[in-house]
């Protein structure tokens, strides 16, 4: 049976009846699609418990998820399977991800037993770094050699650990002087300066036995600092050793700035330091000294030779000065800012501010005139102070049922949706992200129109990230679980449209994402605070896969929010950096600098994801207030001075109108899905 033809009957028998709702239909194919379900679930017991599946394929004879199964026995038997019989399941199911994975468990089996030839017979050269590598040695132990240029260099400067594979190819390289100890030392350097520490070990032992000790002490002072610091005075004065010295100073500062600068005073009497190296630790504890707003902190950063300034220490001085009130300073540091860095909106939003606070408004107008053209929080805020309407240009995503229907019958999303129909979420994300990863732009976006309309908003939202795809607002700003946000967010004094912009912040909507900080669901919670809240609240709580449930989260994360709201006379920037960074930490930062007006005070928040998040959810805010009323609430009404009262707008608060620039600036940008468009809704 080939291919296309399980697809074909598939699709019009199933996915027509889904996805282009013939409603008569639906009964009898619902039905017919939760038996074939069970078929496959049974069929993939049988296989994990090493059962012949048999005896269901014959109610999944076009079943999309029936490859996976054909796939995973003959994984069972990855030792005993016989290329042809491998080559046959490849040349049925082509281009799909079971047949990709298959064939690289394969080739992975066999260059484990070191059964060359079997290898080479069927390995095809692709992008996969470790069956490269593998490939290389399989050439070397048939009598082959390696070409550098053409089979290690692009490998050799990747910016990442390299595969455990790689070894006999650049055991081989070096014992025939293709890779030298000054490669070696170029990738280690290379490392360092990524802060690869992984990628160091490994490098090290290959170099000659004199100087792998300069290379673990590189390695040393990445990885922990304070105690390569103590050991640095007995290190030789040469170069390499300089570096690992100089790399531990700058990451000690920015744990313990003053200790750092002990520790330089006392190598300064062992290390013959050269301009560069002290530039570069001067501009380390400058830059360390500004996020902790020390008082001579501006006054370092504006010492700071040029040679020894970065983007950062460049973007702190600005921080500073504006954290300071000091209006000259600070346009002293915009006006210092690097070509690329005044491009960019916050700098260019900042210079206009302080330009008005310099009595300079002829200059800042036509700054904050233009960014009020730009869908941004900057430029929002700046159409605000020019009392403009937002400019929010909406695009619309046309659909296209033909391409839609080659989509899933050739490219293999039927099985991602049918994996995620089956709650398999880790798997239907994997055969999505294969899928979209062979599609043209056009048939992208396709499948992304397609993803929302099923429900499956995350895909959309991050299939639709760049160019002009960010305005498919609809998409990629979903009005999902609506009658449920706005009652959690009624119930708790919240504003629906902020609500959702922490959803969309926090988990852009994958139900069940988990952070690397353990936070779970859409809100994204610890699970210490949803049992905290769940208590006081008399929630239902019991494990924290509960929090993969919508329902559970959203009724606990709007408590949550709300919890952080209250904290703060219910202004919604402080709530929100406080939901991000933790109310122990906001409460830091207002204590230092709480008399700032607001926009001020979240440019000097010294967390880099924080102050990115709090301009994130109010521009999300925006967007979304946009589709739920057809128009917004002005950014500054959601920006209240720090011990102001705020309450959530109402049904009656004013809005600003939205206008698309491209057209005309007269002609209101009606949104989609919004439930009135008139004064005031």
């Amino acid at each position: 049976m080939s291919r296309a033809s399980p697809y074909l009957r598939f699709r019009h028998r199933l996915w027509s009846c889904w996805l282009l709702c013939f409603a008569a239909a639906l009964p009898a194919v619902a039905v017919e699609r939760e038996t074939e379900r069970q078929a496959f679930r049974r069929a993939l017991a049988a296989i994990e418990h090493h059962r012949d599946w048999k005896a269901e394929a014959a109610q999944l004879g076009d079943y999309p998820l029936l490859p996976v199964l054909q796939a995973r026995e003959l994984t069972a038997q990855i030792a005993k399977l016989k290329p042809e019989a491998l080559q046959a399941f490849v040349a049925q199911w082509p281009d799909t991800l079971p047949a990709v994975e298959l064939h690289k468990a394969w080739l992975l089996d066999r260059a484990a037993r070191k059964q060359w030839s079997d290898f080479l017979a069927v390995y095809v050269a692709g992008s996969d770094r470790e069956l490269h590598c593998h490939a290389l040695e399989a050439r070397l132990s048939a009598g082959g050699t390696i070409n550098w240029q053409e089979d290690l260099e692009t490998l050799w400067n990747e910016e990442r650990p390299l595969p455990a594979a790689c070894d006999a190819a650049l055991d081989w390289a070096i014992q025939n002087k293709l890779l030298d100890t000054a490669k070696l030392w170029q990738r280690i350097d290379r490392a360092v300066t990524a802060g690869k520490l992984a990628m160091i070990a490994p490098l090290a032992q290959r170099l000659p036995a004199a100087e792998r000790p300069a290379a673990n002490r590189l390695a040393a002072a990445l990885r922990d600092p304070a105690p390569a610091l103590k050991q640095a005075g007995t290190w030789p004065d040469d170069q390499r050793h300089r570096r690992a010295a100089v790399v531990a100073l700058t990451r000690q500062a920015r744990r313990d700035s003053s200790g750092a600068e002990t520790s330089y005073a006392l190598l300064g009497k062992h290390f013959n330091w050269s301009a560069a190296e002290r530039g570069e630790i001067a501009a380390a504890f400058a830059l360390y000294r500004a996020t902790e707003f020390d008082a001579d902190a501006l006054k370092r950063l504006a010492d700071l030779p040029p040679s020894a300034q970065t983007d950062a220490t460049r973007e702190w001085r600005v921080r500073v000065a504006l954290a300071a009130s000091d209006w000259t300073a600070a346009l002293q540091a915009l006006d210092a800012l690097s070509e690329q860095q005044q491009k960019d909106e916050e700098w260019r939003y900042l210079r206009a501010r302080v330009l008005r606070k310099l009595d300079r408004d002829g200059e800042a107008e036509p700054l904050l005139a233009t960014l009020a053209g730009e869908a941004n929080f900057y430029g929002f805020l700046a159409a605000d102070w020019t009392d403009q309407p937002y400019a929010i240009c909406l695009a619309d995503l046309a659909s296209d049922r033909k391409a839609e229907q080659q989509l899933l019958d050739r490219y293999g999303l039927a099985r991602a949706f049918e994996w995620r129909a089956l709650g398999e979420g880790r798997e239907a994300r994997r055969e999505w992200d294969y899928t979209l990863g062979r599609l043209t732009t056009e048939q992208r976006r396709l499948a992304a129109d397609l993803a929302y309309r099923e429900g499956w908003y995350d895909r959309a939202v991050f299939a639709l990230s760049k160019g002009d795809e960010l305005r498919y607002y609809e998409q990629r700003f979903p009005l999902a679980r609506e009658p449920q946000v706005r009652r959690a967010s009624h119930a708790t004094g919240l504003d629906p449209a902020w609500t959702y912009a922490i959803i969309r912040a926090e988990s852009a909507w994958i139900e069940d994402a988990r952070s690397s900080a353990d936070a779970y669901g859409l809100m994204q919670l610890l699970p210490a605070t949803a049992a905290r809240v769940a208590k006081g609240a008399g929630i239902a709580y019991n494990r924290a896969e509960d929090l993969f449930h919508g329902d559970t989260n959203i009724a606990l994360g709007t408590r949550y929010l709300s919890q952080m709201a209250s904290r703060y006379n219910g202004a919604p920037w402080l709530a929100s950096a406080a939901y991000n960074a933790g109310p122990g930490a906001v409460e830091r930062w207002l204590a230092q600098r709480g008399q700032l007006e607001p926009d001020f005070f979240i440019a000097s928040i010294p967390y880099k994801e924080t102050r990115e998040y709090v301009a994130r959810v109010l521009a999300f805010s925006v967007i979304y207030d946009w589709r739920l009323h057809g128009k917004a609430l002005a950014v500054a009404a959601r920006l209240p001075r720090y011990g102001q009262d705020y309450s959530a707008p109402g049904h009656d608060t004013p809005r600003k109108p939205i206008v698309c620039p491209r057209t005309s600036a007269n002609t209101a940008q009606t949104a989609p899905n919004a439930t009135a468009s008139a004064p005031g809704a």
